[in-house]
């Protein structure tokens, strides 16, 4: 082909390519700590009843490309500040036959969001670690929304998740002799806001 017939089929390609939809990136979010709790239901004496409870201080990050269907999350609890609504069982779970928490301050958890459906993550594929040991631990999520932050129009995350795990794995196997089930399920309520506000796309000029 010419080189003078190149340009027109050059600029054509160019101005299709421009007329393409930019490509989603991964959007990173912090955890909102006023809004993310995980809470937790375990056993007492063999279904006797049971005790409920949930960690006032968690952070983290969400990362997330909700084109590409993909994501991760890293959350950390501070034990200590375990809450069942009475004194007197916080100081019990902070002793050293359960969380241990002047040993092991920290609980962690890390993830990958997966099995996406209509741009929403249905599952967590992730690894907690509690009282230095880490195990195995995948979350159902059961509702996931995004909407700009009604205060500051960042991009605002959503989620509600379960999961359950036996606390024996982790050494905590307090009550055990006495019929105590090790089952722990958790629920978790957490929300994320976006690091950067929303970018505004550039007006094409005519």
């Amino acid at each position: 082909m010419k080189p003078h017939r190149l340009i027109p089929v050059a600029l054509a390609l160019a101005t299709s390519m421009a007329a393409l939809p930019a490509a989603a990136a991964e959007v990173a979010y912090t955890l909102d700590p006023a809004h993310t709790f995980p809470s937790f239901e375990a056993d007492h004496l063999g279904g006797l009843s049971v005790w409920r409870g949930k960690f006032n201080d968690t952070r983290g990050s969400v990362h997330l490309d909700r084109e590409a269907g993909s994501g991760r999350l890293e959350a950390v609890v501070d034990v200590d500040s375990i809450d069942f609504g009475l004194e007197a069982m916080n100081a019990k779970a902070r002793g050293p036959s359960l969380f241990d928490a002047v040993r092991w301050p920290q609980a962690r958890y890390a993830g990958r969001l997966v099995d996406f459906v209509d741009g929403r993550p249905t599952r967590v594929q992730g690894e907690l670690t509690l009282r230095g040991v880490t195990r195995p631990l995948d979350l159902q999520i059961r509702s996931f929304k995004c909407m700009p932050h009604p205060q500051h129009g960042r991009e605002l995350c959503g989620a509600d998740a379960h999961g359950s795990f036996q606390r024996d794995a982790f050494g905590m196997d307090a009550g055990k002799d006495y019929g105590f089930d090790m089952a722990v399920t958790l629920r978790i309520q957490a929300e994320a806001v976006a690091d950067q506000p929303p970018a505004v796309a550039p007006v094409a000029s005519r």
